[in-house]
């Protein structure tokens, strides 16, 4: 087998581990809180919003700060320190004494993360050109589902054994998947070039980056695809109330519904990542987000739950062209010596959408309802369109290439 492959492989499962251990803790995360000594309602959903919150605020800011020595020293050493760093941590959690320890503990998490990035940039140097927008798009794969079935896992297993038994798992069978890339995947890097590149602030190779124009419309993508799926997700037990009441099981069917595009996103993510590799990733690009953003529109106006599992799967298709896309022209408009930085910067952008989505969409709920919120992503998210369609068009073409010389 070739070594990309086998490198893509091994990331595959690295990936889908930590995007499962960092979202494992979120159908129990309120009941672990009551768990640690918080016993005022009022209180236990303060805390547990934090909680949540804290592993996307540390993420967001260090993210490229790892990004950039991960580019001087090597994408692979910086898999390694996050991967052992994240199984620590995640072990750690369960030991929890108070609610104190467990957000800073979240906090520590996200602040020593960056596996993703990390396996991004790896993957993208190691691959061939034009298997890259694949690759991209499986190693994509591996993280939506990791993000889909972790929660799923997560309250089955709080169930069987509790809660920390639940730490103890993720963080083993993480530290395992890092032992495993240690010994598998294989780098080439080559030191002397980086480190004869010029060492600039992480602001400074921000603006360097984002002189792609067509790379800063890429963020911008991540970051309006997560603030739409995250701000309306939270809110689908009370979209589902409203259409059905209080019907039995509504949390499972809430999660059904938000969990579906998920699925339809790991299926087609290899599809449609071997599609831009075959007919531009550019052009995936504009129609997934075309496409992923007028399927907003008919969930305003569905009447029942399986009007909007159909119409969420669909979306799901498209949402699976998105990012893998990003990650593919990225890859091709940014120089070897800065592509860390990049990937890093990208996920920044997506820590930021998780982060302030609920937020802002809970509070737009108040004004314009739940189904306003689906009309205000459509536009978006076609707006978003438009501009990556003007920043693409003769302009990232030629980035590529002269990208592809240095």
């Amino acid at each position: 087998m070739e070594r990309w492959k086998i490198n893509l492989a091994v990331l595959w499962v690295g990936t889908f581990l930590t995007l499962a251990g960092m979202s494992m803790i979120i159908p129990f995360i309120s009941l672990y809180v009551q768990e640690l000594g918080v016993t005022d309602p009022k209180e236990v959903s303060v805390w547990a919003g934090l909680i949540f919150s804290a592993n996307f605020v540390t993420a967001f800011i260090f993210q490229p700060v790892w990004g950039k020595l991960s580019d001087r020293y090597g994408r692979k050493i910086m898999l390694l320190r996050s991967g052992f760093g994240m199984s620590i941590v995640i072990i750690l959690m369960g030991t929890a004494t108070n609610v104190w320890h467990l957000l800073l503990l979240r906090m520590l998490n996200g602040t020593v993360s960056g596996f993703v990035p990390a396996a991004n940039a790896l993957i993208a140097a190691s691959t061939p050109k034009d298997k890259s927008g694949f690759a991209m798009g499986t190693l994509q794969s591996g993280a939506v589902s990791g993000s889909v079935i972790g929660p799923f896992i997560g309250g089955l297993l709080a169930d069987w054994f509790g809660f920390r038994v639940i730490f103890f798992i993720t963080g083993f069978l993480l530290l395992t998947a890092t032992i495993l890339s240690m010994l598998v995947v294989k780098e080439k890097f080559d030191r002397s070039r980086a480190k004869a590149a010029p060492n600039v602030s992480v602001l400074k190779g921000f603006r360097q980056i984002v002189s792609y124009r067509g790379v800063l419309a890429m963020y911008t993508v991540t970051l309006v695809t997560q603030l739409a799926l995250s701000g309306t997700s939270p809110l689908m037990p009370v979209f589902i109330a409203e259409m059905h009441g209080q019907i039995p099981n509504l949390a499972f069917y809430a999660g059904l519904v938000s969990s579906v595009t998920g699925f339809s996103n790991v299926l087609f993510s290899p599809i449609l990542g071997r599609a831009g590799d075959r007919f531009g990733s550019d052009r995936v690009l504009r129609l997934s987000l075309i496409c992923a953003g007028l399927s907003f529109i008919p969930q305003a106006f569905v009447t029942n739950i399986w009007q909007l599992l159909a119409i969420r799967f669909f979306q799901g298709l498209f949402i699976g062209g998105l990012l893998p896309s990003v990650n593919a022209l990225i890859r091709r408009a940014i120089p070897d010596t800065m592509i860390s930085r990049a990937f890093s910067f990208n996920q920044s952008f997506l820590s930021l959408g998780n982060l302030i989505g609920p937020t802002v969409s809970g509070f737009l709920s108040v004004w314009i309802g739940i189904r306003g919120l689906f009309i205000l992503s459509a536009i978006l998210m076609l707006l978003n369109a438009i501009w990556v369609g003007k920043a693409l068009v003769g302009h990232l073409a030629g980035k590529e290439a002269d990208a592809g010389g240095r």
